[in-house]
């Protein structure tokens, strides 16, 4: 089958195409013929490294990336009850999705409605769930409660976006340009700030009367961590959820304490979806908002399995404004053509 391969940590150029074997479900396992492969910055930290040494997501060259997919079930493995062959299925946190077939654990596996198109049942998995842990379990955001979310353009920040506001909070966003600030706003935000023109966490301090905000969901890292503290609000929570500009480096206690004794965590995805039962209930949360017209998607750009290079370039030059999808077979989920 064909694959992305990486032989070696390093920037975008050790994304190639390759033939690979195509992997056998073991037991517990199911093989699935990959139709979409969500692109994100956890892929980006697996490929230079920083993510090497993580027993959570393991990974060591050679591999192939991708953390999250789509697609139909090819055939399962001993002991597999839960999905058929031609079930529609989406997963993430399970390395190896950008490829024609991945092997997946059944447990992470959860099914797409059938008109839940499966573009958009992609952006739902890592981004979405991301989104939703964030603002409904790392800090439960309810009336009253102000947040500032980094980022607020991309994939996941126009997610957090949408259900922060569902929960009641006033969002304020940051973003790199005019362009992306009303794209933050048509997802509800109340205030988008332009990192660029202005301190953001002095504007943030300006708009809640020198307060802060209760949490910051801070994806960016090193070039943001210190403001974001900054524009706490005392005795407030810092998420760091990703690393976009970087990993933050070390973080003394004290800073905690001089910013308010505030609360600091860096969180992964595994730790809030650790079941098949969670998995569910986040996945399903996500296709009824989606279904019920509450909850808007954007998908940025699709590009084919061998650009790879390509949408790893446009992330990392913050060039995204929503959803970034590798598509391997779709074809199989267009009605007008044959299944093949």
């Amino acid at each position: 089958m064909k694959a992305i391969q990486i032989k070696e940590y390093g920037g975008s150029d050790t994304l190639g195409l390759a033939e690979v074997p195509e992997p056998e479900p073991g037991e517990g396992e199911a093989l699935i013929k990959i139709a979409y492969a969500g692109v994100n910055f956890i892929d980006v930290y697996m490929r230079d490294g920083v993510f090497r040494k993580l027993e959570t997501y393991p990974n060591k060259p050679p591999f192939t990336p991708g953390m999250e997919g789509t697609g139909v079930v090819e055939a399962i493995g001993p002991g597999v009850t839960e999905v058929v062959e031609g079930d529609a299925v989406g997963y993430c946190l399970e390395v190896g999705s950008y490829a024609q077939y991945a092997v997946v654990p059944v447990w992470k596996l959860v099914k797409v409605p059938a008109d839940v198109p499966m573009d958009i049942a992609t952006a739902l998995q890592l981004q979405g769930m991301t989104a939703h842990y964030l603002t409904h379990s790392l800090f439960p955001l309810a009336e009253g409660h102000t947040c500032l979310i980094h980022a607020g353009a991309g994939g996941m920040g126009q997610l957090a976006i949408q259900l922060a506001k569902m929960r009641g909070a006033r969002v304020i966003v940051t973003v790199g340009s005019p362009e992306k600030a009303e794209i933050a706003k048509q997802r509800g935000a109340d205030h988008a700030i332009l990192y660029r023109d202005v301190d953001f966490a002095d504007a943030v301090l300006d708009l809640t009367d020198g307060v802060g905000a209760d949490v910051v969901y801070d994806s960016v890292g090193k070039d943001t961590i210190k403001g974001s503290l900054k524009c706490l609000k005392s005795r407030g929570v810092l998420s760091n959820n990703g690393n976009a500009s970087g990993p933050i480096g070390a973080l003394d206690p004290l800073d905690l304490a001089e910013a308010g004794s505030v609360f600091f965590t860096r969180p992964h995805l595994a730790s809030y979806i650790p079941t098949a039962e969670v998995r569910a209930e986040r996945s399903d949360d996500l296709y009824r908002l989606y279904l019920d017209g509450k909850l808007t998607v954007t998908i940025d750009r699709t590009l084919p399995l061998a650009d790879a290079k390509a949408a790893h370039d446009a992330m990392e030059g913050r060039q995204s404004k929503g959803k970034m999808l590798l598509e391997v077979d779709a074809v199989l989920f267009n009605p007008e053509k044959p299944f093949i």
